[in-house]
């Protein structure tokens, strides 16, 4: 289910164009049941592109969106990508069922940096095929903070040869996220044709806008709602009494 998800640049001057590439975060161990409902009717109420969630809470969040445009998107082999194989595939395969709409998996690190290219690139299409098979979409997380500039390209091209629809950055949960220079760097190594991910420390408008910028055209963040709201010509796209979760 591979899609450029072209940018429009001048969406980036409306909080429905700013909405539409924000995949809204909540992966916080402690996050309750109220606050992912919280989550998804701020979703929808704002435009959204996806809430993302952990496994567990996918099935609300499908529930609770149900009959909106937002989409669901979980993680799989997170945060650390150290799972077996066949649990990422599981985890996949049971998110599909209980509505995920986007899997962001974590790639195997160690296995990448350890040069078992030929197993990271299996592992990546072998869950390819799980979500596709639903019509979903996979992302695939790279953990950029943690790789080389050799090891980024490497793992962009093994995760577009996989049949990957998205490269990400991060996970939010190691010692850095997205940066410029490696939004940059993976949609130099992808081309157009797959869609880049910038996750991990974006809170501002002027940070996206900078991600967007050097070729990212999904950004994952729990500050959704407050850089909506950093547009004040739009303002009324956000309900008043809409309050962020984390």
């Amino acid at each position: 289910m591979t899609s450029s998800h072209p940018l429009n640049k001048t969406d980036l001057n409306t909080a429905r164009g700013i909405a539409a590439l924000i995949d809204h975060t909540l992966l916080k161990p402690e996050a309750t049941r109220d606050d992912i409902v919280g989550l998804c009717n701020e979703a929808r109420e704002c435009g959204f592109a996806t809430v993302c969630v952990n496994p567990s809470w996918v099935k609300l969040a499908a529930a609770t969106l149900a009959r909106s445009s937002v989409g669901v998107a979980t993680v799989t082999g997170f945060p650390l990508g150290a799972h077996k194989t066949p649990t990422k595939i599981l985890e996949a395969e049971q998110a599909l069922r209980d509505g995920a709409t986007e899997i962001d998996m974590v790639l195997n690190i160690g296995s990448l940096r350890s040069g078992d290219f030929t197993f990271v690139g299996t592992e990546i299409g072998r869950i390819a095929l799980v979500v596709h098979a639903q019509r979903a979409r996979l992302k695939v997380i790279l953990e950029t903070c943690l790789l080389t500039f050799d090891e980024k390209v490497i793992a962009c091209r093994l995760a577009a040869e996989a049949g990957a629809d998205f490269v990400k950055t991060s996970t939010g949960f190691a010692a850095s996220g997205a940066t410029e220079s490696d939004v940059r760097l993976m949609r130099e190594t992808v081309g157009p044709k797959l869609g880049v991910k910038a996750a991990g420390g974006i809170r501002t408008l002027d940070q996206l806008h900078a991600m967007v910028a050097a070729g990212a055209n999904r950004i994952g963040t729990s500050s959704g709602v407050s850089i909506l709201r950093e547009l004040a010509p739009e303002a009324h796209l956000v309900a008043s009494n809409t309050q962020s979760s984390h």
